[in-house]
């Protein structure tokens, strides 16, 4: 089995496509585009069970089925159902896969992933028994780094007893895909290819997809399939808008940055402050300790000089 995936990694593409051959300079468009990445996805199917095998270390021939459960109409504008763009699968009806494209960190997938983990594994009917609840599977592909202590290309996660590590169950899980530590991928991460996709999605120009569609089969297919729905008006406005709602989104969230930065320079001002005010208030209740000390003592002599006939001082 571990041979046959290993001949069914070596996708190198012997003819190069007259489809890409006018597709020069950057690309206008980036597959961290949500709306594109659905659009390809939800487009080319076979573009679908190469992403999907890659990232589950699948042979083609493993996969007899992969559909799209929640499509959309390519085109049309984004209302509050498509909204959130994370693309559901059903994996040779065996298996639920949610696939999103996060590229704003909005300091919440921990959580947010392991809800639409959770919802997906939710998937019995009435009546059903548990032993027929189908495998869940979360995959995002972030363009930010989740854990910067713990920088990682492409992060598994399962159910692990915490003591001697047993697998709990084999039922979920949920991965981290890192668009921006290509550079971290592991041997195994290369021999199946998951960072020539992760390179795809990242490409900026039409000559760095050419060359991974060069060597990979179903990213030359992905390659021609955005460049013919890169030429579709409707679908070009709807990734334009997209890209527009991340600029604001990112305009937003530097906005908020910058005021916390301010927040926390008003506070440590405001804290520096404060400790001059008790050091002040220190150094006045010593001064106070002092005079009175001092009028205790002044007080005391007065009171002798008198006992003893003296003349009070003047002072």
């Amino acid at each position: 089995m571990k041979e046959t995936k290993r001949k069914s990694q070596k996708n190198s593409v012997k003819n190069t496509s007259s489809v890409l051959t006018s597709a020069k300079g950057p690309v206008t468009i980036p597959l961290t585009n949500d709306y594109l990445f659905r659009a390809l996805l939800q487009k080319n199917n076979h573009v679908l069970k190469g992403l999907i095998c890659s990232l589950l270390h699948l042979s083609p021939s493993d996969v007899s089925s992969v559909e799209i459960t929640n499509p959309i109409e390519l085109g049309t504008s984004i209302d509050d159902k498509t909204f959130f763009l994370d693309i559901k699968l059903i994996l040779n009806n065996q298996t639920i896969i949610n696939l999103e494209m996060q590229v704003i960190n909005e300091h919440n997938w921990p959580e947010r992933s392991l809800t639409y983990l959770c919802r997906s594994f939710d998937n019995l009917n009435t009546g059903e028994a548990y032993q027929n609840v189908k495998s869940a599977i979360q995959i995002g592909f972030l363009d930010f780094t989740l854990f910067p202590d713990h920088p990682e290309f492409f992060a598994t996660y399962k159910f692990l007893n915490v003591k001697n590590h047993s697998l709990y169950s084999d039922k979920i899980q949920l991965y981290v895909l890192d668009l921006t530590c290509i550079h971290l991928a592991t041997d195994e991460d290369k021999f199946y290819q998951v960072d020539y996709w992760a390179s795809l999605f990242k490409a900026t120009t039409w000559e760095e997809i050419k060359m991974l569609a060069s060597k990979n089969k179903y990213i030359q297919e992905a390659s021609e399939t955005i460049y013919k729905l890169s030429l579709k008006e409707k679908i070009r406005l709807q990734c334009e808008a997209r890209e527009d709602y991340y600029r604001r989104q990112k305009s937003l969230q530097l906005l908020r940055e910058q005021q916390l930065a301010e927040i926390e320079m008003q506070s440590s001002e405001i804290e520096r402050q404060n400790s001059e005010i008790e050091r002040q208030n220190s150094e006045i209740e010593k001064q106070a300790a002092i005079i009175q000390q001092e009028e205790s003592a002044y007080n005391g002599q007065l009171t002798w000089a008198k006992a003893h006939g003296y003349p009070a001082s003047a002072n």
